[in-house]
């Protein structure tokens, strides 16, 4: 549950949405604050209220412009040059503050990809396992091979072939976002990018009849996703058995015990064949 209202913290709204998260003000305390993602973190949280502060700019803006409407609207004319005069003035202010919204929301946005890049890869078994190696090698000059790098693509594989796997798009904000039966967060948790990408390569198919807000575009296998699927699952046991084969340690040869010391003033016996 997104703790966030859209319509007084539409910042903290967009990261808790879109990084799963509870708390956006302390994402970057798991990180060494030496470190890359620390400060993709530091920057995440600084978009997310530069947006809030521009969005309450915004939002008093337009109940200034309100207020000066209605007694207009009423058919109050009497300080009607009044309010012109004022509304000239007030509303370009209202547009370049519109203007700065939009661009706050866009860094923003930028803010959260570049902290999900620097991401590590989840520690499982299975992100050793490469499947769709043709595809990922054709396109590896893409920018977004970080979306499907690991396990991530086997996961929303595997997430699209549970089922009621949807695909949404926020009316107000337009940031993307998925949900399965269980809400917003589907687990384990898959990445709208990396759905897009998957969508790209052919291996899911969107369904675009449905409505992007609600209740979503469900999304489903196509034989390439079924096929890429089937190869991830059945490479797993045999990677991990390669694996342990790799680890286990050398057998000993075979036991011999000491040579035994001559026997002082023996000598050798020497066999003859009759």
């Amino acid at each position: 549950m997104n703790p966030y209202d859209p319509n007084t913290h539409p910042g903290p709204h967009l990261v808790a949405e879109t990084l799963g998260v509870s708390e956006v003000s302390t994402i970057n305390t798991t990180h060494h604050t030496d470190g890359p993602l620390y400060e993709a973190a530091t920057r995440v949280i600084g978009a997310a209220y530069e947006l809030d502060e521009r969005h309450v700019q915004v939002t008093d803006a337009a109940k200034n412009a309100l207020r000066l409407l209605e007694p207009i609207g009423d058919g109050k004319l009497s300080g009607a040059r009044v309010s012109y005069a004022i509304l000239r003035t007030s509303v370009p202010k209202l547009g370049d503050l519109l203007t700065q919204q939009d661009r706050a929301h866009d860094q923003l946005f930028e803010a959260i990809s570049a902290y999900r890049r620097l991401l590590p890869e989840p520690s499982t078994e299975r992100s050793t396992v490469k499947s769709h190696a043709a595809n990922r090698e054709q396109d590896s000059g893409r920018d977004d091979d970080w979306a499907i790098a690991g396990d991530r693509q086997l996961r929303a594989l595997e997430a699209v072939d549970a089922g009621s796997l949807r695909f949404h798009q926020s009316p107000v904000y337009g940031y993307v976002y998925l949900s399965d039966s269980r809400g917003p967060h589907p687990t384990p948790k898959v990445w709208p990018e990396t759905v897009q990408r998957l969508v790209a390569d052919g291996l899911l198919h969107q369904d675009t009849s449905e409505s992007l807000y609600r209740p979503g575009q469900l999304l489903s296998l196509t034989p390439q996703g079924e096929a890429a699927l089937h190869e991830a699952r059945t490479a797993t046991p045999r990677v991990n058995a390669a694996l342990s084969r790799s680890n286990a340690p050398a057998s000993p040869g075979p036991v011999t015990g000491p040579a035994s010391a001559p026997v002082a003033g023996a000598s050798p016996t020497v066999s003859r064949s009759r």
